[in-house]
């Protein structure tokens, strides 16, 4: 599901799950061993990355609502789980944004240290409310540390996913990369920052990132028990699987 090589110090993650790394109960689990296996090893930063022309389009939809409650039950910790690993990631983390990183692939993206796009058709942002589902607090908040504080309820509430040159605007991602440069200028960018001084790159990456992961610690007790009665409420399964449906035949 994850593809682990080296470039030099830098460990490039892509990831393999099918066409869309869409992401599932298995995939979350991948990525949040992973993630921690490379927070153990030599490695100095790293780059995650989709394989072909997508990023990764989020949840797997159709598994969601063909699995039912006891299976959203069991994803959705296993989701969460898996943002708060790459968020609490203590080394350099680029995002080489290489297509669509839609839903759970822009989260993913957004918990990077660095976002690099390719020029291009992909499209990036969180349309959660349109298909139908809540924000986990995790989810809702690395978005909110990611973008700019005047674009967010723009991208919330209204679902957009948002071109290349529109994502540099709202914030989503950093800067745009020629398609067969991205990889290179996505080591690159890692390589420069694993070359400031470790500890103190960690703890200055804690401290911005500590804010958000107070409200996450107190959304957990406030907002997900809300967030994971509606993931798997049946409402919401209908209205997910009418949004596939919809989908489908565009």
């Amino acid at each position: 599901m994850i593809e682990v090589t080296h470039r030099h110090d830098v460990a490039v993650l892509t990831m393999t799950h099918g066409k869309a790394n869409l992401f599932d109960l298995e995939f979350c689990q991948a990525l949040t061993s992973t993630f921690a296996a490379t927070e153990r090893s030599s490695a100095k930063a790293a780059v995650v990355v989709g394989r072909g022309a997508i990023f990764s389009a989020g949840v797997d939809l159709v598994r969601l609502t063909s699995s039912g409650a006891a299976y959203a039950d069991s994803f959705i910790p296993a989701l969460g789980k898996a943002f708060e690993t790459v968020f609490t990631f203590s080394k350099p983390l680029v995002a080489a944004v290489n297509g669509h990183a839609i839903a759970g692939g822009c989260i993913l993206a957004c918990a990077a240290d660095r976002r690099l796009m390719a020029r291009g058709t992909g499209r990036i942002g969180v349309p959660e409310l349109l298909v139908g589902v809540a924000f986990p607090t995790i989810a809702l908040e690395i978005v909110r540390q990611a973008v700019a504080p005047q674009h967010l309820r723009t991208l919330i509430y209204t679902a957009e996913t948002a071109p290349p040159e529109k994502a540099i605007e709202y914030g989503l991602v950093d800067a745009l990369v020629d398609a067969d440069r991205l990889l290179d200028e996505a080591v690159a960018a890692a390589e420069a920052m694993a070359a400031l001084p470790r500890e103190a790159f960690a703890l200055a990456k804690s401290q911005l990132r500590a804010p958000a992961l107070a409200r996450i610690r107190e959304g957990e007790l406030q907002f997900d028990p809300v967030a994971q009665k509606l993931w798997a409420a049946p409402e919401t399964l209908d209205g997910v699987r009418r949004y596939v449906e919809r989908t489908l035949k565009k």
